[in-house]
């Protein structure tokens, strides 16, 4: 009877583990097919005053952590719109295929995920965020909070 009941263990184990190494790979497909910008690329193109739409697809309660600030010119760029609603409200977005949209999200995953979406449905210069919002705050740019903009220190 043990010997059954571990079994039945290390049966559901490499079940569940299965199923996390598919959601993994699903996610580094969408990375694959709808590439990704640097934090450093991307902050060089708002720098730069390059037409850009900064879309953040977390959920609201994440949104409250923070995001990657906008200025008074370039405001109108950044965009939120829930992982779950794209494929509804893009479209409100832009009508422009060719603008670039590069997405976001917490750590990267949703952000591909949306990314790739916004592909396939034909804007060919949709990308995500490599690392979403943390790879951001990882790469020295500042992150706006409710308490102005921060920025990750590094220990230094």
């Amino acid at each position: 009877m043990k010997n059954i009941f571990l079994i039945a263990i290390l049966l559901f184990t490499q079940a569940i583990m299965a199923e996390s190494m598919s959601k993994i790979d699903f996610i580094k497909q969408a990375q694959k097919e709808a590439g990704e910008i640097s934090p450093k690329k991307l902050k060089s193109l708002l720098d730069e005053a390059e037409d850009v739409i900064v879309l953040d697809v977390r959920e609201s309660e994440q949104r409250a952590e923070g995001g990657i600030p906008s200025n008074e010119m370039n405001k109108e760029q950044f965009i939120s719109i829930t992982r779950g609603n794209l494929e509804w409200e893009v479209n409100k977005l832009t009508q422009d295929k060719e603008v670039i949209i590069v997405t976001y999200c917490r750590n990267g995953g949703r952000g591909a995920l949306a990314a790739q979406v916004l592909k396939k449905m034909g804007y060919g210069n949709a990308t995500t965020l490599k690392g979403g919002l943390k790879g951001w705050a990882e790469a020295g740019y500042p992150v706006k909070t409710g308490l102005g903009n921060v920025t990750l220190n590094k220990g230094k």
